[in-house]
């Protein structure tokens, strides 16, 4: 008895919603053409860190090579915008990478993916809210901070912030009133924004190349000398490195895209709009491949202007785009570039505002959330609850909190949902096709049948060109093997780099032994048959993209530190609390699993007409 208890909670942790016909129907507003999703895009990713990436990352990892760096970023990025891509196309609806993994892993990760999304965009949220409002509070003379650090001061180091910022709460309120308005209104305020910012970028970048000199590619040591006699002062400058393009080597190339890489965080924005999109199944593959190619083509002309026009020592991490004019002799162009950083903290605001009501209502709607958090306003055909709760948290964290030790934490939220998307295109790709709960039944008794056929030869050289609900469950398997074994590789290259360099046998044992074990089972997973259902987009090249992918997600999630994992341990465990407390008990898959099967209820059916039918004697 008591097996069969456990037998079924864990079936219930790893049900998963099934992909039918009409998961296109949708309560809300579809209204957002491909340009909207692509401004939305281009929004959320192209933020303030445009204008202040670049110069940290030359100064002291890349210098010139920063253009590199960002190349690096971008294809790494492109990995995960592809896989999404395949998913926005196969999956017409709200939810993002919770839905994806609802369909293919099962409950409990999608409960775990959509839970870490909502974190990063509340912390993303309240962090950008209070960048607004301190770009603000600069270009005024800091007088708000002032007032506020006179007046009213929070004690409490590490948790609370210095002041509340009265301004950040306001305007996160503010943007929720938009976005409660409806999905077109907030696309339209987006579109402006994101079209002055470009307008920006693309003042600098062309200032860049006329006020430039190629020289600042080239340096030397003298040049070196020559500043520091110049200035009379080293403790404003950078390392030199060895100079040249690539002063810093191959390893500052590498530290440096890794930082770039969360320049490209935000185009997975897009996949949320599912529900709101005209033509979800072409404008999201469409919106995050333009989205991620702008984005891409602005950090590397602004990287290559920046470092052109002065030498990546002299370049301050802090403000670089308005010092660099200013050792150009344009110190007016400050101003333009303050407002093209507004223009990017507001579309990078309302690019992390967007999705969060998104992800909370098909969470609610799937009953693994509160269900009141599903309403939806009757006029404006928005999550009206979802957008109203998530902004007065978002505005409330903005307001009081010191979010500086939180921000790691939207990366690992990020990185998490962006593994398991590539591990969900990877397993779904290779599933046989469920139309309808009959055929669900049909592939279980199939898959029955298959369980003893299973051999070496069938793993390499399977006989069925079409996916078999037997070649369905290799690919499941190897999947999730082949994560075990990426996670473990990036655990052993970021914890113990130093005996692996060093030669070390048995860490270099433990390396070649990981790698032979991920190129077997990647064999076999690419040798089973794929599904030819027909997609407005498919990821190529599978099954070495995902497994790229995951590798590189996986790879940055090591370098957290271990109090981020900590604070991230603490927010999983609120939410197992509302999901083992509410969510199973409540999830419609749960409503689901009481009815009979399709098959059994028409057998039933059968039998009482037969009966009915039966003359009595």
């Amino acid at each position: 008895m008591l097996w069969h208890a456990l037998r079924r909670f864990g079936q219930k942790l790893v049900r998963r919603r099934t992909l039918e016909p009409g998961m296109a129907d949708t309560r809300l507003a579809r209204c957002l053409s491909t340009l909207d999703l692509v401004a939305l895009g281009v929004g959320s990713t192209l933020g303030a860190g445009v204008y202040v990436l670049a110069g940290e990352v030359a100064k002291d990892k890349a210098g010139p090579s920063i253009v590199i760096c960002f190349l690096v970023a971008a294809l790494s990025s492109v990995l995960a915008g592809l896989c999404y891509a395949e998913f926005g196309a196969r999956v017409p609806r709200s939810g993002s990478a919770y839905l994806y993994s609802y369909v293919t892993v099962g409950e409990l990760w999608a409960f775990t993916t959509g839970w870490n999304l909502i974190l990063s965009y509340v912390i993303g949220t309240a962090s950008v809210a209070r960048a607004w409002s301190s770009a603000f509070d600069n270009l005024i003379g800091n007088h708000i901070s002032r007032t506020l650090q006179g007046s009213i001061s929070l004690h409490v180091p590490y948790v609370l912030a210095e002041h509340p910022d009265f301004f950040a709460l306001g305007l996160v309120l503010l943007l929720t009133g938009l976005l409660a308005l409806g999905a077109s209104e907030s696309a339209l305020v987006t579109k402006v924004f994101t079209v002055v910012n470009l307008l920006v970028l693309g003042f600098v970048i062309v200032s860049g190349f006329i006020k430039g000199d190629l020289h600042n590619w080239k340096l030397t040591e003298e040049d070196y000398k020559l500043t520091v006699a110049r200035l009379n002062d080293t403790y404003s400058l950078g390392p030199l490195g060895s100079g040249g393009f690539v002063p810093f080597g191959l390893e500052g190339i590498l530290h440096g895209a890794a930082t770039c890489f969360y320049a490209f965080v935000g185009f997975d924005c897009i996949a949320t709009t599912g529900e709101e999109a005209k033509n979800p199944q072409r404008s999201i593959p469409v919106g995050i491949v333009i989205s991620l190619l702008v984005c891409f083509l602005a950090y590397f002309g602004v990287s290559s202007a920046l470092t052109l026009m002065m030498p990546y020592y002299q370049l301050q991490p802090e403000s670089p785009l308005p010092e660099a004019f200013l050792h150009t002799g344009w110190a007016p162009a400050r101003y333009v570039v303050a407002i093209g950083s507004l223009c990017a903290l507001s579309t990078s605001l309302l690019g992390s505002m967007f999705p969060m009501p998104r992800v909370i209502y098909a969470m609610a709607e799937d009953g693994l959330l509160f269900r009141v958090l599903a309403r939806i306003h009757s006029g404006t055909h928005t999550p009206i609850v979802a957008t109203v709760v998530s902004g007065i948290v978002a505005a409330f964290m903005a307001f009081l909190f010191e979010l500086a030790d939180l921000v790691d934490l939207m990366s690992i939220g990020t990185l998490l949902a962006y593994s398991l998307v590539a591990v969900c295109v990877l397993i779904l790709r290779y599933q046989s096709e469920v139309k309808n709960e009959e055929d669900q039944v049909e592939l279980q008794e199939e898959k029955t049948a298959e369980a003893e056929k299973l051999t070496l030869q069938g793993l390499f050289c399977p006989l069925n060109s079409n996916p078999t609900p037997l070649s369905g469950q290799v690919v499941y398997v190897c999947s999730s093997l082949v994560a075990l074994l990426l996670t473990l590789l990036c655990l052993v290259l970021t914890k113990w780099p130093i005996p692996l360099l060093s030669g070390d046998p048995v860490w270099t044992a433990v390396v070649v032994l990981l790698l032979m074990l991920i190129t077997g089972i990647t064999g076999v997973i690419w040798r089973q048959p794929q599904s030819s259902t027909p997609l407005h987009f498919k990821v190529p090249a599978l099954p070495l993209l995902p497994l790229m992918s995951i590798f590189v997600n996986v790879y940055l999630m090591m370098q957290m530190t271990a109090g981020t994992w900590a604070r991230f341990g603490v927010w999983m465990l609120i939410g197992f609390a509302i999901y083992f407390g509410y969510g199973i008990h409540h999830s419609l898959e749960e409503v689901k699993s009481d009815q009979p099967p399709l098959k059994s209820r028409a057998k039933t059916l059968d039998l009482d007409l037969s009966s009915a039918c039966t003359p009595s004697i």
